[in-house]
């Protein structure tokens, strides 16, 4: 049951803590970036602006803005020089961008940028696909960028891609993935972001990689998981991560998104669902979410057509 505004009814979700969970999870909303850099059509850039506007007055501590690739790759994001000052009066620290090489850093660092990503891959079929380099090549590619935004006091995010299965490879090995996070981590990342791409994932080969990974000396404070629904398994994957003590969940509002360079590639994780399940869970995110919801009834709106996120459905007003 819900009121008119999206709101749900008071006391909903009932609060019943799990032991063992994070008391805190901070969300990385990626919607305006991975969700929109997905779309057939082109959304204009004031469009864009007011719906990062609308995500940061949710709460959502860090908005994913857009992309400084080069437009023939990924045109929906063509207008990130335009649309990061834009965001004037928003803080930049909570504003990551994602850059592919040294002239997408240059590109960010001049309008202001000062969280970044680079986005690697634990398979070499993606890493062709996505960057035309080989994963070693790609490392060598990331270097100067990382140790350069270092160097100017930026935060540096590593997403890795393809961490539990690839399209072309199949299964990936969990030393593979591990052997790339260690390489990323040694190259001066801050955080690592781990991408389910495909949505393959399952509880136990989430907790697996995340045990290798600690072996392997990657402390679990510097991860962070994003997972696709492909299978609907995004949330049982998000709680298994949950009990390894992750605290950091990549999630889309309204559950946009997908890999324009994987077409087995669906949506990501909606933000409300994982929204939802927290404070269900007596975890804080510091997220309203009834004004999340409200901006993805928004969005959805401008886009024609009902978001997939079975949250936004249930606290959409009603006819």
């Amino acid at each position: 049951m819900t009121d008119t505004t999206g709101t749900p009814a008071a006391g909903l979700p009932m609060e019943v803590a799990a032991e063992g969970l994070p008391t805190r999870v901070r969300i990385h909303e990626v919607g305006p970036r991975d969700g929109l850099q997905n779309e057939q059509t082109v959304v204009p850039t004031e469009i864009k602006a007011e719906f990062i506007r609308r995500l940061a007055a949710a709460g959502l501590p860090l908005v994913e803005a857009t992309s400084f690739v080069h437009p023939k790759w990924v045109p929906q994001l063509a207008d990130a020089e335009r649309l990061f000052p834009m965001l004037d009066g928003l803080d930049p620290h909570r504003l990551p961008v994602l850059v592919p090489n040294e002239r997408g850093l240059d590109r960010a660092l001049a309008l202001g940028a000062r969280r970044i990503a680079v986005f690697g891959s634990a398979t070499e079929s993606f890493a062709k696909a996505n960057l035309n380099r080989t994963v070693d090549e790609a490392l060598a590619m990331f270097e100067p960028v990382v140790r350069r935004a270092r160097d100017a006091k930026v935060h540096v995010r590593g997403y890795l891609s393809m961490c539990f299965g690839d399209p072309w490879e199949g299964p990936v090995p969990i030393a593979q993935v591990v052997r790339v996070c260690r390489a990323l981590l040694d190259l001066g990342c801050d955080e690592l972001s781990l991408g389910d791409t495909i949505g393959v994932a399952t509880p136990g080969h989430v907790q697996h990689l995340l045990a290798a990974l600690n072996e392997a000396g990657v402390p679990t404070s510097v991860l962070g998981v994003h997972f696709h629904d492909t299978y609907g398994q995004a949330l049982a994957n998000t709680f298994a991560a949950l009990q390894h003590g992750v605290t950091t969940v990549d999630a889309s509002a309204g559950g946009l998104g997908g890999c324009p360079y994987a077409k087995s590639a669906t949506g990501n994780l909606a933000t409300e669902d994982l929204v939802w399940m927290l404070h269900g869970l007596g975890i804080e995110t510091g997220v309203d979410l009834g004004r999340l919801t409200e901006a993805s009834v928004w969005l959805a709106g401008v886009l024609g057509r009902p978001s997939p996120s079975r949250t936004v459905r249930a606290l959409s007003p009603k006819e």
